[in-house]
């Protein structure tokens, strides 16, 4: 493999690992934020805060889907340059080209289904099913 050839490798892997970072940091502000709207909740008593907890899941849901997404066209993107994928899209050295990996490629660089991905929807969901099950109760109680 040539310098050239893995030094572009290295610039997609910084990429990958940038948009990684990103996701993992994006999940620690929801649960920030929501465990300070439920500190406020606390406070207050006022039901209505557990509701609110929901819209910066729901927004933050849609960020992490988007950066996943990005992601995974590196991700593409970096098995091409390397040669692994099955039917390699031709890359010309140093380019960057994440727009080449669409859904219609692979639905794994949909937007919808990454949104649903294991590792996205489990965290979101319970999160927005946990606030609404407890405003629930806590309304009728």
């Amino acid at each position: 493999m040539s310098e050239e050839k893995i030094k572009h490798l290295e610039f997609i892997q910084n990429v990958i690992t940038r948009m990684n970072t990103n996701s993992f940091q994006i999940k620690g502000w929801n649960i920030t934020i929501v465990s300070a709207i439920l500190a406020i909740f606390a406070s207050t008593k006022n039901n209505y805060f557990l509701l609110s907890a929901i819209f910066p899941s729901i927004i933050f849901w849609f960020l992490d889907a988007y950066y996943l997404m990005q992601e995974r066209k590196f991700r593409g993107l970096y098995n091409d340059v390397a040669g692994i994928s099955d039917k390699p899209k031709e890359i010309k050295t140093f380019a960057m080209r994440p727009d080449l990996y669409t859904k219609n490629d692979d639905n794994k660089y949909s937007f919808w289904n990454v949104f649903w991905s294991t590792t996205i929807w489990k965290l979101y969901l319970l999160i927005i099913v946990l606030l609404t099950v407890f405003f629930i109760y806590l309304k009728f109680k």
